[in-house]
């Protein structure tokens, strides 16, 4: 246990739609809880730039890419035994964005399939323990909007309104239904991390009950 209470090998996985905080929180948690951090390749990323100018062109390649990347940051918090906290979960590229472009006709059913069933086989290994926690971030779509404009990422900027749209409902839909881990609400006005570091405590202390929970009733 560190001084929060949280124990030192748990996995700590943040979720929610684009441009809502996920890095910020993810890098604050990690330098509270003195835990390593797992981040999305973004920079890397060799079909993000492509994706944005063509959806349908690019999306199995870009969500085959983050699968990949996704596996091997899995293995490596097994590998090192947990502390970690984690920016998104692999749950959401397979059931929202690689689901949505399925439904959109903007990926094929066939790589949608061949997606799917890569996926199921990556989780049923042993390098994918389950995160401790996920952590959801909420908020009002204006303010999703306003935080992509200044995030300032041109390919964000020009994609069209209507799909960040069609993003938020998706993550409003998924996690009312997720059930692979316990999962915390938090709505991105309950703290502020530039003018006020402590407002963090309230989030950790809801971090500690529910792994405190779940834990417990695993041991029975």
């Amino acid at each position: 246990m560190n001084k929060y209470g949280i124990p030192q090998d748990a996995v700590i996985t943040i979720a929610g739609t684009v441009g809502v905080g996920k890095s910020t929180l993810t890098k604050a948690l990690a330098k509270r809880l003195n835990f390593r951090t797992s981040f999305e390749n973004v920079d890397q990323n060799p079909y993000l730039d492509k994706f944005y100018n063509d959806f349908e062109r690019w999306s199995f390649h870009l969500q085959i890419y983050f699968l990949a990347e996704r596996f091997k940051e899995q293995k490596r918090m097994f590998e090192y035994g947990g502390g970690f906290i984690q920016d998104r979960s692999i749950y959401e590229d397979v059931d929202i964005f690689a689901k949505m472009h399925e439904e959109q006709g903007t990926m094929s059913p066939e790589d949608f399939n061949t997606y799917s069933e890569l996926f199921n086989a990556m989780v049923m290994t042993p390098y994918f323990p389950k995160p401790d926690v996920l952590i959801y971030l909420e908020c009002d779509y204006d303010e999703v909007i306003d935080r992509i404009k200044q995030r300032g990422r041109q390919m964000e900027i020009e994609t069209d309104p209507e799909y960040w749209q069609k993003l938020f409902q998706r993550y409003e839909d998924w996690i009312s239904e997720f059930n692979a881990c316990p999962v915390v609400r938090v709505n991105i006005n309950e703290y502020d991390l530039h003018s006020n570091p402590e407002s963090l405590n309230p989030v950790i202390d809801k971090i500690r009950h529910i792994i405190d929970t779940y834990r417990s009733v695993d041991q029975r």
